[in-house]
């Protein structure tokens, strides 16, 4: 499966933040959106990722002054990302490769979407179920 039909199938809506927003105002918005990460755009340019995995480290480190701090001072600069003809596999390689849980998606340089290993995963359980259901099939008309 291509990531272009798995953002078909969960849509396209990217939840996003700007680089000077405090943190604390992050860990609102992935609380309230139910979601694992932000991406961090100034503008349309994407600067960053902001996960809860980011919010952890710094928390620990800075203890709760860290929530008075911008979004860009502990956001992921170093943004990996995924394009619509890419296959599951191949994400599914990168996201392990540099533990990383979430791909901005790029179509023609503009962002339309994000693809998580949730995401990633359900496609995989949902491909290994359609091939053990088709040999079953295949072995009882047999």
């Amino acid at each position: 499966m291509l990531v272009a039909e798995i953002l078909k199938d969960k849509g396209d809506a990217v939840y996003h933040i700007r680089p000077d927003a405090r943190l604390g105002d992050a860990c609102g918005e992935l609380d309230r959106l139910g979601v694992g990460a932000l991406i961090v755009c100034d503008e349309d340019r994407v600067v960053g990722v902001v996960s809860e995995r980011d919010v952890v480290r710094a928390v620990a480190r800075d203890g709760a002054a860290a929530l008075d701090r911008p979004v860009s001072d502990i956001m992921t600069a170093d943004v990996v990302f995924a394009a619509p003809s890419e296959s599951v596999a191949i994400l599914m390689g990168r996201m392990t490769d540099r533990r990383i849980r979430h791909l901005p998606v790029l179509r023609e340089g503009r962002l339309a979407g994000v693809i998580s290993i949730g995401d990633v995963v359900k496609c995989q359980i949902a491909e290994a179920t359609y091939e053990a259901e088709s040999l079953r099939t295949y072995i009882a008309a047999g």
